[in-house]
């Protein structure tokens, strides 16, 4: 058995799934004569989530040994571990639906809708030492200049709306293999909205493409100031002070999305895939987590 509180947060979580799942079946239906299993795809997204949640597992063996010791007078028809794996990988992309409509009903009241914080992270399913052989359709070998290493997996981009002392709400958050740069997806995917205050690192600097965004539509892009290569010594020290006044004011406004990647890497261990197996497992890993992460927006306001 579980605590009153945890056997509560249980019932809510498979009530959120079982209300999203009227859409969610049509990410994994079945057409074979096993469409209607005793063991349904409701529980085992219900089991995944709260192991990720509330028992901070980060493994599936983790979590199905739990929900063997601990869950079977709720799920009774729980099988074996592989099992149990196979039918997470069929739920891949039931988990992506979720995150998505997760995000476009939990908005909260006090975000601040035209300001935006971008950054992005490694999801790492090997080192850059090694031959990627995981999901090789949706990863390859990229650098990761915060901790100067080279990797083989994904990146997660996200685009946070600000919130005052909070962290950021998540208003999109994409995949990409790990050699695409940040400011390629900004440009192919939210350069075009109007009437945004986005906030970025170094690597979203391109002076002349961000001036066409604020002529075109706009909005405009902050990112601390690169020093420039062979500028004049006595130049550098004349404007240093304000550059450097300029560069804490943006990092400060910045620093909740960092936060918000410290959390998610604390709470799931998502930047971590070098047990996933397939492409199917690493979007559960990927998908799976977000959406546990986001369970907060909607159980805890």
């Amino acid at each position: 058995m579980i605590i009153k509180d945890k056997d509560f947060n249980l019932i809510k979580i498979y009530d959120l799934i079982c209300y999203y799942f009227d859409e969610l079946r049509y990410y994994c239906e079945r057409f074979s004569n096993n469409n209607s299993p005793c063991f349904t795809d409701q529980e085992v997204m219900t089991i995944y989530l709260f192991g990720v949640q509330y028992q901070e597992y980060t493994k599936i063996n983790q979590i199905h040994k739990f929900a063997c010791d601990y869950l079977s007078d709720w799920f009774p028809n729980l099988g074996s571990y592989q099992a149990f794996c196979n039918r997470l990988n069929r739920l891949a992309g039931a988990f992506t639906r979720l995150s998505e409509l997760l995000l476009e009903d939990t908005q909260p009241n006090d975000c601040i809708i035209d300001q935006c914080l971008l950054d992005s992270m490694p999801i790492i399913t090997c080192s850059g030492k090694r031959k990627g052989k995981v999901a090789n359709e949706v990863t390859n070998k990229g650098y990761c200049s915060t901790k100067g290493v080279y990797y083989y997996g994904m990146k997660l981009h996200m685009l946070g709306i600000r919130r005052q002392d909070a962290l950021p709400f998540p208003e999109q958050v994409l995949f990409t293999p790990a050699s695409v740069n940040d400011i390629v997806v900004y440009k192919e995917r939210w350069s075009e909205m109007r009437n945004r205050t986005f906030f970025g690192d170094k690597i979203y600097m391109h002076n002349e493409f961000n001036q066409q965004v604020k002529n075109q539509y706009n909005s405009e892009m902050l990112t601390p100031i690169k020093a420039i290569k062979g500028m004049p010594l006595i130049i550098k020290q004349r404007i240093k002070a304000a550059d450097d006044l300029y560069n804490r004011a943006v990092s400060k406004i910045r620093q909740p999305i960092e936060a918000m990647f410290s959390w998610l890497i604390e709470k799931t261990d998502i930047q971590r895939a070098s047990k996933v197996r397939s492409t199917k497992g690493l979007m559960v890993h990927a998908f799976g987590k977000l959406t546990a992460t986001f369970l907060n927006y909607v159980l805890n306001p």
